[in-house]
């Protein structure tokens, strides 16, 4: 059985500092995505104007265009 190990930040917020278990557990990146949840990576060209209305509120907006499309496929 694992012994529940410490928690990196103490309760005043304070990192403490890294035990050689602490380095053994650790991952780098995020876990893996369901395959279902995979985006895809393409190129695609969007007129200017179409590409600045989504840009004009700033980051999320590959987010905002992947929406737009998704509405159109319900």
């Amino acid at each position: 059985m694992k012994s529940k190990s410490k928690p990196l930040i103490d309760d005043d917020g304070e990192a403490r500092e890294w035990t050689a278990e602490d380095f053994k557990r650790a991952t780098r990146g995020r876990p893996p995505m369901p395959e279902n949840q995979k985006k895809e990576r393409i190129t695609m060209y969007l007129d200017r104007d179409v590409l600045a209305h989504f840009k004009q509120d700033g980051a999320g907006w590959q987010t905002r265009i992947n929406d737009a499309l998704r509405s159109l496929t319900k």
